[in-house]
């Protein structure tokens, strides 16, 4: 399903509500032939590794065939263009020699920008896990977009984007393995239902030292689970777990409530400064 609905093309993704009105052809489709040093990279780009290799191969294949499918820009002003989408193409073609690329301009405004850069990486498949999750958290944070929203403009199910954003609660060791393809989203979810940081780490090394399956692993947390007692001032999932799930969809990031005797304590997690903002401004009106 969600492979269908990237499907139908980056233009059919981006409106939520009411479709925005036609551009003028000339203002919509127009293609230039850009100077590669009037080109900005995309602030928004997900995408965090461009092996070296891969660019150089692409770079030879440009010589030989030249660009077959022009990159995305917007127009910055004074001369300059921001990338949408196409970095690797744009610095393929910088170590190609190219003087000039062939780029499309777009007007859009930043989350447009940001979802175009984050549909094209994930119809290309060219992204990892956590540098989509790291996406969806910025265009939550930085465009306020709940994930019923994040889930519209990608075209995937919000079960699919609220998965990937629990995972940025785990260790940035963790993290790192599933960036690497070390361990796989089904591992990384099995690890969310382990209690700390340090317990998290400890199995996810086991889990790639022994190469469990998911299902091994899933085995081995409720084997542990089951010779453990309750973690002391903790409360049980039953009490909270709606409270806490009403409370981090309101705030739109995880919640916990701890209860001690008859008193406690809500804990609310934040993980940026501007995240932390954002938050303040909800919670003091």
């Amino acid at each position: 399903m969600e492979k269908k609905a990237l499907g139908r093309g980056l233009d059919a993704l981006l409106p939520v509500a009411a479709p925005a009105p036609v551009k003028p052809a000339a203002e919509s489709q127009d293609v230039l032939d850009i100077e590669l040093d009037h080109i900005l990279p995309n602030r928004f780009q997900p995408r965090r590794d461009f092996p070296e290799d891969e660019l150089e191969q692409l770079a030879d294949s440009l010589r030989q065939n030249g660009l077959l499918q022009p990159i995305v820009v917007r127009r910055k002003g004074d001369g300059l263009y921001e990338l949408i989408s196409g970095e690797r193409r744009w610095r393929a073609a910088e170590l190609a020699g190219l003087g000039t690329i062939k780029a499309l301009v777009r007007n859009c405004s930043d989350d447009e920008a940001m979802a175009l850069a984050l549909i094209e990486n994930l119809q290309r498949d060219d992204l990892n896990p956590m540098e989509t999750a790291h996406a969806y958290h910025r265009m939550a944070t930085e465009f306020g977009m709940t994930q019923d929203v994040i889930a519209q403009r990608v075209g995937r199910e919000r079960s699919s984007v609220a998965n990937l954003l629990r995972l940025l609660h785990l260790p940035e060791e963790v993290q790192q393995m599933v960036a690497a393809g070390s361990l796989s989203t089904g591992h990384a979810k099995v690890l969310l239902a382990v209690h700390g940081g340090e317990a998290q780490v400890r199995l996810a090394r086991e889990i790639v030292d022994r190469q469990w399956s998911v299902r091994e692993s899933e085995k081995r947390v409720a084997a542990q689970a089951r010779d453990k007692r309750p973690t002391r001032g903790r409360a049980q999932p039953s009490a909270f777990q709606d409270l806490e799930a009403r409370l981090q969809k309101k705030l739109g990031t995880k919640v916990v409530i701890e209860q001690a005797g008859t008193g406690g304590r809500i804990v609310v997690h934040y993980f940026s400064p501007q995240e932390q903002e954002r938050l303040l401004d909800i919670l003091l009106g």
